[in-house]
């Protein structure tokens, strides 16, 4: 349905909570729960950690939560303050872009799947991988991958280093990272950010833009300019004296309006991604939605 796309629905006038500043507050308070469980109750933080951190130990046990739980613990505030600014810089755009349902599902199910990835290769090599793992580390590379994706042209500036790349650039990083961490095992659970990663990437082209099998990975190379594809759109005619719009116009219904100015965008959102659009296009979108409101 129309109305159901993130950037087809009514804006409301009450004040919105921004999710990405809720996943902020509560990764920071426990982080500050565990410091403080750990200082005055170092046994009880153990037994904490234990059970709520993942490992194929938890898992053995039947601990399946660890799949959610161990995203919200940190192993200090260096691994706290990263992932904190990672979902705050790229998690506000993808909750614009997928609202706030959607963004929650794409962050959660990249913890997830980085989750499972992680605990595959601590099964296959226990020996480098086998510890517990904490952070929202999976999670934010999801986001970051995501933003990627859908705006790969971006410019992002580096933290602290005043240095901007292109997003598809920072994208390839952040797999090259990965895939390094996993050839050469570290402390890092790598495994678990290329399963953020890979899952960021799949949850854009499967679910946000609703296309199958048609996926390609973002390339280094600016994409080759290619003739916009035209979008039929009534454009009425204007005396001197005339400002508003025509009989014809105002005479749409909002049906009509869908299938003679919106579908097409619709396609073209489908083939080629929602940052394809010229402004014309995205203009044309707000007044759907401004029709779809009134029926």
């Amino acid at each position: 349905m129309l109305g159901d796309r993130p950037y087809m629905r009514t804006p409301s006038f009450k004040p919105q909570r921004s999710v990405t500043v809720a996943l902020i507050v509560i990764n920071a308070a426990i982080f500050v729960l565990q410091q403080i469980v750990g200082f005055y109750y170092p046994f009880l933080f153990r037994q904490y950690a234990e059970v709520f951190a993942l490992s194929i130990n938890g898992l053995s046990h039947g601990y399946l939560w660890q799949f959610f739980t161990f995203q919200f613990m940190h192993g200090g505030e260096w691994h706290l303050i990263g992932n904190l600014l990672a979902i705050y810089f790229f998690g506000r755009p993808m909750e614009d872009a997928l609202g706030r349902g959607g963004m929650l599902k794409l962050y959660f199910t990249s913890g997830v799947v980085g989750g499972l990835l992680q605990i595959v290769f601590a099964w296959m090599v226990p020996k480098y991988f086998g510890g517990p793992v904490v952070g929202a580390s999976a999670g934010a590379f999801g986001l970051v991958a995501a933003f990627a994706t859908m705006f790969p042209e971006r410019e992002i500036v580096l933290i602290p280093f005043p240095v901007s790349i292109r997003a598809r650039v920072l994208l390839w990083f952040a797999i090259g990272l990965a895939v390094m961490g996993i050839i050469v095992p570290s402390q890092v659970a790598d495994a678990a950010h290329l399963g953020g990663i890979l899952t960021g990437i799949l949850f854009v082209y499967w679910v946000a833009q609703g296309i199958r099998w048609h996926f390609t990975w973002p390339s280094f190379r600016s994409p080759t300019r290619r003739p916009r594809e035209l979008v039929r759109a009534s454009v009425p005619k204007r005396s001197l004296w005339q400002r508003g719009k025509t009989t014809e116009e105002e005479d749409l219904t909002a049906t009509e309006f869908i299938s003679r100015e919106v579908d097409p965008i619709l396609d073209k959102i489908s083939a080629h991604g929602i940052q394809s659009l010229t402004e014309r296009e995205r203009k044309i979108l707000e007044a759907a939605r401004a029709k779809m409101a009134k029926r």
